[in-house]
Formats: C-alpha cells, sequence, structure tokens
C-alpha cells in the first residue's frame, strides 16, 4: 500500500506529467523532456521510439531518473526501465495521449518501457518549513529534511 505522503507525489506526478529525463550515454549525462503516459501502483510508463537515441541510451543503462517541478513542488524518481509493456497497455498509451498519433502514424510505431519506482523524493517549498520526503519504495523507508542522501 502506498503511504499518503507517497500518493501526494504520484498524485502530483498524474497532474503534471511533463518533465524531465535523465539518462547516461558514454559515462556522460543525457537529460530530454518527456512525458508520462500512464501511472499504474508505484510504475510509471512511458513512450519512444525505436530508432531514437534515448531508446539506445535505455537499453545501454535502464538507470533513469524522471523529475517533474511545477509550482515549487518537485518530484524525483529513480529506478531502472523495463522494456516489458504489452500490446494492449502501448495502443491504451497511444490512444489516451494526444501527442503521440500527431508524431507516429500507429502505435506499432512506438516502443513503451515502465519505470517502476525504488526512489522517490518529493520537495514542496510552498509552507514554512518545507516538505522535503526521500523514499525508498524497495524497504519503504522514509526520512524528512534535506539529508538527501540516498539509502544504501
Amino acid at each position: 500500500m502506498i503511504d499518503n505522503n507517497i500518493q501526494q507525489a504520484f498524485d502530483f506526478l498524474r497532474a503534471n506529467c511533463e518533465g524531465a529525463l535523465a539518462t547516461v550515454s558514454q559515462g556522460h549525462p543525457r537529460l530530454r523532456a518527456f512525458q508520462v503516459m500512464r501511472i499504474e501502483g508505484e510504475n510509471l510508463f512511458f513512450a519512444t521510439a525505436p530508432q531514437k537515441e534515448v531508446y539506445q541510451q535505455l537499453h545501454e543503462n535502464p538507470h533513469v531518473e524522471f523529475m517533474v517541478l511545477k509550482d515549487r513542488v518537485s518530484v524525483r524518481v529513480a529506478g531502472s526501465v523495463l522494456f516489458d509493456v504489452d500490446d494492449e497497455t502501448r495502443r491504451w498509451i497511444y490512444d489516451h495521449n494526444p501527442v503521440l498519433p500527431r508524431l507516429y502514424t500507429s502505435a506499432d510505431k512506438l516502443v513503451c518501457f515502465r519505470l517502476p519506482v525504488e526512489y522517490l523524493e518529493y520537495f514542496d517549498l510552498r509552507p514554512t518549513p518545507p516538505v522535503v520526503l526521500h523514499t525508498d519504495l524497495l524497504s519503504h523507508k522514509t526520512h524528512e529534511g534535506f539529508r538527501g542522501e540516498r539509502f544504501s
């Protein structure tokens, strides 16, 4: 079960699906605008095309981070992507995103992948004091504050 703070972060991602996806290529970070296409539980779903550079990078190194920032709130997630999205989900993503039909002639042109969120950071600067939560979703441990070290 997702606790309230984690649920708040996922609700923020649902309402604000456009962000930045960070990959690694030849030891160098690569950052690009990306959009969450679907959220199920603790999984974020994305779409790309097999000829794109990001597709190659994800196969070479599946470890990514994704971040959304809006109105002094940010959510950053990390994990390793999986290319196990079934055809029905891929078609649903294509049919329910107004941008994809403008870029691709059919769902068959897409490759979808999912990010099982392993680490989540929720940062809300609106209240005083700010809300800063770091959650390891694998162990379900959360700590608050600006001590943002990853869990060991």
